[in-house]
This record gives C-alpha cells, structure tokens and sequence, in this order.
C-alpha cells in the first residue's frame, strides 16, 4: 500500500520553519511521505504554516491558502489545515471567511495537529526534526513568546508570555542535529536577551551558549535577535573567546530618535543605545551587528528620520535591513497613535536608508579585499562554490563566490582568500 503523502508549507520565520520540522517528523515517524514547500499536487493532507508579523506577511499567507482551497476543489488535494501565528491569532475570522480549510490549528496545538492525522503524538521525538535547510546548519529555538511590549508588535499576542527551554532539552536537540551533519547553529528566538530568566532567575544565555559548544561537529554558533534593552553583557567575553562562536550579533534597533523610541514603547535612549555598541565593539573588536529599522512610525517627523539616517551613516552597520511601519490590529500603536504617513512616504524612507546602506556595505566589503576568511561552503552553482563567512547568516546577508579547482561538500569550512567585491557580495579563491 503506497503511503499517505503530506506537504507542510512554511511561511514567515524561521521560528515557524522549526515547528515544520517537528511537525513533519512527527507525520514521518507515523509512516507518512512527507515533503516541504513542495509544489506537487496530489497529497493526502496540506499544512500551510501561517505569519501574522506584519500586513504583507498577513496576505502572503491568506494568498497561499486560497490558492490550497483551489487545489482542494479541484480535487488535488483532500484535506487542508491551517497551522501558525495567523491561526493562532485569527482563528475564528479565518474559519467564517475560508470555510474550505477543514481545519484551524494554533501555533501550540502540535499534538492535535498529529492526532488529526491519526498518528499517535510521540513526545520523546518532540525536540529531533525533519531538516529542511541545507543540512550543514540549522536552527535551534531556544524560547518561545516574549514579555517585551513594543507598541508596534503584534507578536506577543500571538505567541504569549516568554518561555524558555532547559539548557538540558537544548543541548539534547544539540546532539541531534549534529549527528545529521548539522556545523552551524543558529539560536533564534523572539528575545535572546530574556532567556533563561523565567527558568533560572537570571539570563542564561552565556551558559546555553557554552554548553551547546562543547557538542562535537558543531562548528560554528550564531545568535539571532537579541534586544538592546537589558543586554545580556556576559555574552560579550563568550564571544571574544570562544572560537565556536561567530562574531556577529543580530540586534534589531528600530529607531533612534528619543521621541520615536518612547512611543514605540523601546525601553531604551539613543545615548543608551550608542554606549551599548561601543561596548560591544570594544569587547568583541571584529564583532558584525546586523540590524532592523522600522521607519514611518506615526508621528515621524523629518527630523526624526534625518536623525535616524545620519545615526545609520555613523555606525556603519555591517548589515541592516529596513520596514516600512503598518498598523497591526490589537497594539498599542495602532490604537493610540494616528498612522497618517502617507504609504509612498514610507517606503521612500525605507529606500532612502537602504540607499545609505549600500555605500557603507560597499565600502566595508572593499576592505576586506587582499584579507583571509574561514567560509563555509553551502553550495555549487555554475563555475563558483558559494558560501559565507562567520559574519553573515544564511538567507538574510551577503555571500562569497569562490574559484577553485577542488572538489568541495557543502558544509566545509575553506580559507578563502578574497580577491573581489560588490556592494553586498564577494570574490575569492581557495588558500
């Protein structure tokens, strides 16, 4: 008998994409086909796995779904179930507008959505997982939820109050992924800079760092979204030392303006910010801070956003991304603030420091120019291998094209020599 085949499609973060994977592993273990973010028809059951993060991730996610409830009708797929923030958010306007879902899981509801499927819940497997990336890295969700109240998020509301996992559960799920042939770890969660204080009554985080360290094959160990407010120092030192742990903090500012971060409800000042990355780069000199800006927040004025701009050409940010700001429904920005910058202003803002960030990321990519760096390599296209240094993350930054003879696997780390660079990518050979 040929087995049941299931696709789960993730959309949004890569939080969400974790819970992919120990979705499909689950449906796996219960003798199931399962694929990713596949685009076959045909399948027993399909699981859109929803973001409701910000408005375009909102109708990205409701557009994937129709386009599941047409497939359904056509008879290319039997069942169709709705995973995620959006659900966990939406549940009941979701289930009056798209009646074609037969049904609608929360975000937590793991162990409904298997047994929906008849497959017994096995929660001695709930921490190994079906890798969906290149299998030489991978994330490790170390929390979920977050107790920050940043009036613009909406994400507290859908993932609740901060919970961290034991260290023990994480450097279990540690070994896992490191005898599938998983070297770079990348620890995600909502706010790094929180875990462990409601297991432990302190933050953790310096010690979850070391201890997931010390697992033979992982190679390489990266940090992901850690706030500026109540910074978890001990991580500095950590960093500087430990040969293990790459130097570049993913550190979303948001802004800079005392009056735009007081009514994003940031908890943090420009002075305190600016003393925070000194400290930072004095302790860790070679560290990479990648950073977010939302811009257009109500009430931005043209002097708020010079200031943040010329913050922006200050600092020179190793890597930086930008949003424009959207009302999301239930915070407290969007029912107290008026969100009466025009949409075009918005996004000329965004491209304007965008704009900025492209002569610095240029800039700072020529220096590297005649400089050796280890890179490790995640793939063969054309003549080149393609891979990253420890300062830039998968997905989100740049990337180094190499010429070589030699055969390489994907997940080595090479000494690469860089001989040529664009605005966000670079050129090298094999050492």
């Amino acid at each position: 008998m040929a087995k049941k085949r299931v696709n789960v499609v993730t959309m949004g973060c890569s939080k969400n994409l974790v819970d992919s994977e120990v979705l499909l592993n689950q449906l796996e273990k219960g003798k199931f086909e399962v694929l990713h973010d596949s685009n076959e028809t045909n399948f027993d059951a399909v699981f859109v796995n929803t973001c409701g993060f910000i408005h375009d991730a909102k109708q990205e996610s409701i557009d994937m779904i129709l386009d599941y409830a047409e497939a359904k009708k056509r008879g290319e797929i039997d069942k169709l179930y709705v995973m995620g923030c959006l659900s966990e958010r939406y549940h009941n306007e979701l289930e009056a507008e798209l009646p074609e879902v037969d049904k609608y899981f929360g975000k937590f509801d793991m162990k409904a959505m298997v047994e929906e499927l008849k497959v017994t819940y096995a929660p001695e497997y709930i921490y190994e997982r079906k890798i969906t990336t290149p299998s030489h890295f991978a994330y490790l969700k170390i929390s979920e939820g977050c107790n920050r109240s940043c009036s613009f998020c909406a994400i507290p509301k859908m993932t609740g109050r901060h919970k961290s996992r034991t260290i023990e559960s994480l450097v279990k799920e540690t070994r896992y992924l490191a005898k599938k042939g998983v070297k770079e770890l990348l620890l995600i969660a909502q706010d790094l800079s929180y875990y462990g204080i409601d297991l432990y009554g302190k933050n953790q985080l310096a010690e979850l760092i070391n201890e997931v360290s010390k697992v033979e094959g992982i190679e390489w160990i990266r940090l992901h979204y850690l706030y500026p407010t109540k910074f978890p120092m001990e991580i500095l030192p950590v960093m500087r030392e430990n040969p293990k742990v790459c130097k570049y903090l993913d550190m979303p500012l948001q802004h800079i303006s005392n009056r735009v971060l007081k009514n994003m409800l940031r908890h943090v000042t420009r002075e305190e910010t600016e003393a925070l990355i000194a400290k930072i780069k004095e302790e860790v000199p070679e560290v990479v801070i990648r950073t977010t800006m939302l811009v257009g927040f109500p009430g931005e004025t043209e002097e708020d956003f010079n200031e943040l701009k010329e913050f922006v050409q200050e600092q020179k940010f190793g890597r930086l991304g930008v949003f424009p700001y959207s009302d999301e429904d239930g915070t407290y920005a969007a029912k107290k603030f008026d969100d009466n910058l025009p949409e075009e202003v918005k996004q000329a803002r965004a491209d304007e420091i965008m704009e900025v960030q492209q002569y610095i990321s240029a800039e700072l990519n020529q220096q590297k120019v005649g400089k050796e760096f280890d890179v490790i390599i995640d793939r063969k296209e054309s003549d080149y291998y393609v891979g990253r240094t420890e300062f830039d993350s998968p997905e989100v930054d740049g990337e180094v094209y190499i010429t070589t003879d030699e055969e390489l696997k994907n997940g080595t780390i090479v000494k690469v020599k860089i001989t040529g660079a664009e605005d966000y990518d670079l050129y090298g050979e094999l050492i």
